[in-house]
């Protein structure tokens, strides 16, 4: 699939400033410095269409894009930031979950995994906070520019097993550097929405 269009709808915090649609969405996620901003600009093809921050845990609204005319992209806050308060933690948390309960628009959500770590405790709850509310889910590991084809086997595997990944879910390795696959990825991330 190819992007050919982006635009910035809205930001929330909440239900009630959420759009009121039925375009499927698919929404976003993963710890603060993962590079999902990255990401989610080199599928667009726009540079700046999310906000890349040199400080973590920017993100701290739900951010609506509209693709193509027909899917919103939905942008939730980074988690996982060590240096915030207890409370502002708690606060981004809520804040995913209200969106991922009972958001009938949203088909799939894409979790966001740092290719060159282990998942962390937070990436495990956010796998089992997706499967919990019944969404499909596509784990992205990012950076794969940062390791070598002969390490990608052993990152799977770390990955997979951490996160204990489903049969029916998906794992792709990729890199905002080189973009490589991009539209293969959009296939996956986008392809089947309107089933």
């Amino acid at each position: 699939m190819i992007i050919k269009t982006s635009e910035f709808v809205t930001s929330a915090v909440k239900k009630d400033q959420y759009p009121i649609t039925m375009i499927p969405e698919v929404a976003f996620v993963g710890r603060s410095n993962v590079g999902k901003s990255s990401l989610i600009n080199s599928i667009t093809n726009r540079r700046r269409l999310a906000k890349v921050s040199g400080t973590p845990g920017r993100t701290r609204l739900v951010n609506f894009f509209l693709v193509n005319g027909e899917h919103h992209l939905v942008d939730l806050p980074g988690y996982g930031y060590a240096k915030v308060s207890k409370k502002e933690k708690e606060g981004w948390g809520k804040i995913i979950e209200d969106y991922l309960y009972m958001r009938e628009p949203l088909k799939k959500v894409v979790l966001l995994v740092d290719c060159r770590h282990k998942p962390t405790a937070d990436d495990v709850i956010m796998y089992n906070w997706i499967k919990h509310y019944g969404y499909e889910v596509l784990v992205i590991a990012t950076k794969s520019d940062k390791i070598s084809n002969n390490e990608k086997p052993k990152s799977k595997k770390v990955i997979k097993e951490t996160l204990n990944l489903k049969e029916e879910d998906k794992l792709v390795f990729f890199s905002s550097l080189n973009k490589k696959g991009i539209e293969e990825l959009n296939e996956e991330i986008f392809g089947n929405l309107n089933k």
